[in-house]
């Protein structure tokens, strides 16, 4: 079988399995096929040790950082593990490799006050602004991923209950509260902002751009950034940024870190503590900034 091939049986197979999010399948197939291209003619499933720590090296040598070669390194056990299981090999080739030693950086958020500014940056009188808008609401209320909000469909939101159902990764269902602010500009862009985009045309999803299609992530983290440098603020945002304010911002005001877990549809509560480090470092930040000998 070709290394195509391989790799398409591959992502078949564990997408069926286990539910992978459609992102990671796409950095599974995009470092397995960077793998397969290096290796030029030899087969992918005759490859040792030495091939694989060559391999990580040219990439090291390429300029990448411990974290991406961790993250091939982790799609390359995850390849194999699936060949030993189905009997096309013996040896695993990656059992030998130690994983690159990752610190576990401090995400970027917003204080309360940046995402007031964020949040009041579209302009609510044009009809891409008030979608914006509402879009950006939703996100800070429920700390959503992009790929989760932009991802919504109507049979997904309760107005009644004023929760939305989301379907995380490795398809694991949560609800979550919405909160009134977010479900009232929710319900005038549905009522008004999203019928003028559709122009009479159909569409599933929630939110949609002014060609009656539903938002890529990556247009919406365009839009994300177009008004953040509105806004005047001017940190290095992620796509979680407004998750992580989210949680944050939470974990403040005294919300219980099981909780914020299960918002977050995070599977280890270790995930989530890492924004108790982003409360202490706040707090650290205020201490210094306003205490007469901080």
């Amino acid at each position: 079988m070709s290394a195509i091939g391989l790799i398409d049986q591959f992502l078949d197979a564990v997408w069926v399995e286990q539910g992978l999010s459609e992102n990671t399948l796409s950095a599974y197939s995009s470092d397995l096929r960077i793998f397969a291209k290096w290796l030029a003619d030899k087969s992918m499933l005759d490859v040792d040790t030495g091939d694989l720590s060559k391999f990580l090296a040219s990439r090291y040598q390429a300029g990448i950082g411990n974290r991406s070669s961790a993250r091939i390194l982790s799609s390359l056990r995850r390849f194999y593990g699936y060949y030993i299981r189905e009997n096309r090999l013996s040896i695993d080739p990656t059992a030998l490799i130690a994983s690159p030693q990752l610190g576990r950086p401090l995400p970027i958020s917003l204080s309360e006050h940046d995402v007031e500014l964020l949040l009041n940056a579209p302009e609510v009188t044009h009809t891409l602004g008030f979608r914006d808008k509402a879009m950006l609401e939703m996100l800070y209320a429920t700390g959503l991923r992009v790929s989760e909000l932009v991802g919504l469909k109507f049979e997904q939101i309760s107005f009644r209950q004023g929760v939305v159902r989301i379907i995380g990764k490795g398809n694991k269902e949560r609800l979550v509260p919405v909160g009134e602010e977010a479900m009232s500009w929710l319900e005038a862009y549905m009522n008004a902002a999203r019928k003028t985009l559709l122009g009479g045309q159909q569409c599933d999803y929630l939110f949609v751009t002014n060609r009656a299609d539903g938002m890529t992530r990556q247009a919406f983290w365009h839009i994300i950034k177009r008004h953040a440098k509105k806004a005047g603020i001017n940190k290095e945002l992620s796509p979680h940024t407004l998750r992580h304010a989210f949680a944050t911002h939470l974990l403040n005001h005294g919300a219980d870190l099981r909780v914020v877990q299960l918002l977050l549809g995070h599977v280890d509560l270790s995930t989530t503590q890492i924004y108790t480090h982003i409360a202490r470092e706040r707090l650290k930040e205020l201490h210094l900034k306003y205490h007469p000998r901080g």
